[in-house]
């Protein structure tokens, strides 16, 4: 029976790392030292990150950006309470399980509320559009402290609070030079940097990891990646794709993403064609109204995300900007809408990529879900 067992692990850890989509030799294949083959984390999907096992409690956390990896890389050595040994140099020590973490992002903190770790954010940045019960009553009972804003982050409250780990955007506007004097580690969550829905959502592993929850966050991802990709299958035979593409007017310009972004990919995976799908950008894109429209006219769907005071409708987007009506979408009611004061949208939606995309394949083929109730984007009437 032993026997039997000792076999049936080593099946399954081999199984699992010749899954990884890593270079023979990179960190992911290094599993000497693994433990329990369910708490094995092994990054299918993003890019942003490497985990080994070189020997019993020391895991090894390789972190870059899933967009471009010559920028600087990260290193950390998650350790456990009774690990005596030496770490490999360049590495930064973590004692794991950690207890506690600031979240600077709202994408950060779906991570813990998608595992039901709460109680682990003890700080956070802004609290605008939080809609979570449960991090609004740690906010109101003080276990949970607001910390500033990037590039004005309170210091004395981050040391008051004395976190185990400070989860960072480090690509961002940052402003994190600061913070870097209180002596708490800094663990970038690029999550916000990978390409696809998928990716971004499997950065729940790293939460898993860091926290002692790592079986936990692959039985959940593992629900998420089984729903995403039976959706997606739904679109691979659809006959007609419908164009549509995104943004609005904000100060003379128009904010959209690039065409090698997740949430193009999201299109893409719900049978639509993005409007910039030939763009090679990945993140954020500045646009003038000009090329907007000779782009998007004729598109069939135009995706808005806002938060708008009141109602939200067609009316709405007239009286912003007048130009809106010259476009298809607005004639033919095919704006498909979602207001962050009325759903969860940056605390959930990361770690929910089959709802988004069962969202939009309700809007652009609803003959495949007709039963789908939308839960962040919706047709507007």
């Amino acid at each position: 029976m032993k026997i039997m067992k000792t076999l049936l692990t080593i099946a399954l850890i081999g199984l699992t790392a010749c899954g990884s989509q890593r270079k023979p030799g990179g960190p992911s294949q290094n599993m000497a030292g693994v433990p329990d083959s369910l708490r094995i984390i092994v990054p299918k999907y993003a890019q942003g990150f490497q985990v080994s096992y070189p020997q019993k409690g020391l895991v090894l956390l390789e972190i870059q950006d899933p967009a471009n990896h010559e920028k600087e890389n990260f290193h950390f050595a998650l350790v456990s309470s009774d690990f005596s040994g030496p770490v490999p140099e360049g590495y930064t020590q973590i004692t794991t399980p950690i207890h506690s973490a600031i979240c600077m992002t709202s994408l950060q903190l779906s991570n813990f509320i998608k595992l039901g770790l709460t109680e682990k954010v003890v700080g956070i940045t802004s609290t605008r559009h939080l809609h979570n019960p449960l991090m609004n009553q740690q906010l109101r009972n003080g276990q949970t402290q607001k910390i500033g804003i990037e590039g004005n982050f309170d210091n004395e409250v981050i040391m008051a609070i004395n976190p185990d780990v400070i989860l960072i955007s480090p690509f961002k506007r940052g402003g994190y030079d600061a913070i870097r004097q209180v002596d708490i580690p800094l663990v970038p969550h690029l999550g916000y940097k990978e390409l696809t829905p998928l990716g971004q959502a499997e950065w729940l592993k790293v939460v898993g990891l860091l926290t002692g929850e790592e079986a936990q966050a692959n039985e959940i991802f593992t629900g998420i990646e089984k729903r995403y990709n039976e959706l997606k299958a739904l679109t691979e035979s659809v006959k007609h794709r419908p164009s549509v593409f995104s943004g609005e007017m904000r100060g003379g310009n128009w904010y959209a993403v690039g065409g090698k972004s997740f949430l193009a990919q999201i299109f893409r995976d719900a049978g639509a064609d993005y409007f910039l799908k030939d763009n090679e950008e990945s993140g954020g894109v500045t646009l003038n109204y000009e090329t907007v429209y000779t782009n998007a006219a004729h598109a069939d769907y135009w995706r808005i995300v806002n938060s708008f005071e009141g109602e939200f409708g067609y009316d709405a987007l007239e009286a912003q900007d007048k130009r809106y009506t010259d476009f298809k979408a607005w004639k033919d009611h095919g704006v498909v809408y979602c207001n962050m004061k009325q759903v969860p949208f940056y605390e959930a939606m990361p770690v929910e990529p089959e709802i988004v995309l069962a969202d939009f394949i309700h809007v652009f083929h609803p003959e495949l879900l007709r039963e789908h109730t939308p839960k962040y984007y919706h047709l507007l009437p």
